[in-house]
C-alpha cells in the first residue's frame, strides 16, 4: 500500500511542478499556487481519515478496548468541536494537554498500551504507511471541520501554558541563537521555494492552526503539529523536542489561542 501511494503521490508532484512552471508568467508572485490548490482538492491525506476512524472504534491494546470513552474535553466519545478547543486543562491529569498528548493518555489508560512504545512509533518514517497516532489525530480533528478554533485561557494552567509558549516563540536560543519569530515574524520571507508563514499576523497563524494534521507531499504521509514543532526545533539546531512534552504543548497552546476564529479544514496539504 505504501509503495502504491508513494508512487502516485510522486507522479502528482512531478506533474504539479511542471504546472507551476507553466503558470509562472501568469502568477509571478506565487507560481506554485495552482499546484497547491489542485492537491488540496484531491488530498491523499483523506486516506488517513478512514484509517483513523477504524482505529478509533476498534478494540485494541492489552485491555481490548476502543477509544469511544476517551474524553477530549466535551465528554467521553464526543469529537465534534473537541479539537477546536485544544489544548485545554484536564482535571484527571491535572495538566494542559493538546490533542496528541490527550490521545496518548487514553491509549495508555483505556487500552493499556505502553506510553513509551506509542511515543516511539508516533512519528512515522517518510514514505511509510504512517503511524496509528497520525491517523487517529487526523480523524479526530476532521470531526471539527468547518468549526472555528476556540481555545480558552480560563484555567490558570491554560494561561500559564499560553504565556510559556509565547516566551518560547520569541526566545532566541541554541547554538545558532535562533527563535521561531525570526522565520515567522515578518511577511514575504522564504527559504528556497518555501514561503514562511507570517505567524505574528492573525491571518497567517489562523492558516497554520486550521490545517494541521496535514499531508506532506515530500514525505508521502500525514504529519501532525507535534511533528511540525519537532522538525522546526531540529532545523534551528535546538535540543531534540520530546514528543508531547510540556514545551511542545505550551507552543501549541500559544499558536492555537492566537489562531482563534480560524475555520478548521483538515487534512491540509504541505510541500
Amino acid at each position: 500500500m505504501a509503495i502504491a501511494r508513494s508512487g502516485i503521490a510522486a507522479m502528482i508532484l512531478a506533474c504539479l511542478a511542471a504546472a507551476g512552471t507553466a503558470q509562472a508568467q501568469d502568477k509571478p508572485d506565487d507560481p506554485l499556487a495552482v499546484g497547491r490548490q489542485m492537491l488540496i482538492d484531491d488530498n491523499p491525506g483523506e486516506l488517513w481519515i478512514e484509517r483513523g476512524k477504524k482505529l478509533f472504534y476498534e478494540k485494541r491494546g492489552p485491555k481490548k478496548a476502543s477509544l469511544e470513552h476517551c474524553d477530549f474535553g466535551l465528554g467521553p466519545g464526543k469529537l465534534e468541536g473537541a479539537s477546536a478547543r485544544l489544548p485545554r486543562y484536564f482535571s484527571d491529569t491535572d495538566t494542559v494537554q493538546d490533542l496528541e498528548s490527550r490521545l496518548l493518555t487514553c491509549m495508555v489508560q483505556l487500552q493499556g498500551f505502553n506510553r513509551e512504545d506509542v511515543v516511539k512509533r508516533a512519528i512515522s518514517r517518510p514514505a511509510s504507511d504512517g503511524s496509528d497516532v497520525e491517523a487517529l489525530a487526523l480523524y479526530i480533528t476532521s470531526r471539527s471541520n468547518g468549526m472555528r478554533m476556540n481555545v480558552s485561557l480560563s484555567h490558570p494552567k491554560e494561561y500559564d501554558a499560553y504565556k510559556a509558549g509565547e516566551y518560547l516563540f520569541y526566545r532566541r536560543s541554541g547554538q545558532t541563537d535562533f527563535a521561531c519569530v525570526q522565520c515567522h515574524g515578518e511577511a514575504n520571507k522564504r527559504i528556497r521555494l518555501q514561503d514562511l508563514i507570517h505567524m505574528t499576523d492573525k491571518k497567517g497563524v489562523q492558516g497554520v492552526v486550521s490545517t494541521w494534521p496535514a499531508y506532506r507531499g515530500a514525505h508521502f504521509v500525514v504529519r501532525t503539529m507535534q511533528w511540525r514543532l519537532y522538525d522546526c526545533f531540529w532545523q534551528m539546531r535546538l535540543p531534540e523536542l520530546k514528543y508531547a512534552s510540556d514545551t511542545s504543548i505550551a507552543l501549541i497552546a500559544y499558536l492555537h489561542y492566537q489562531g482563534n476564529g480560524a475555520v478548521i479544514s483538515v487534512p491540509g496539504f504541505k510541500r
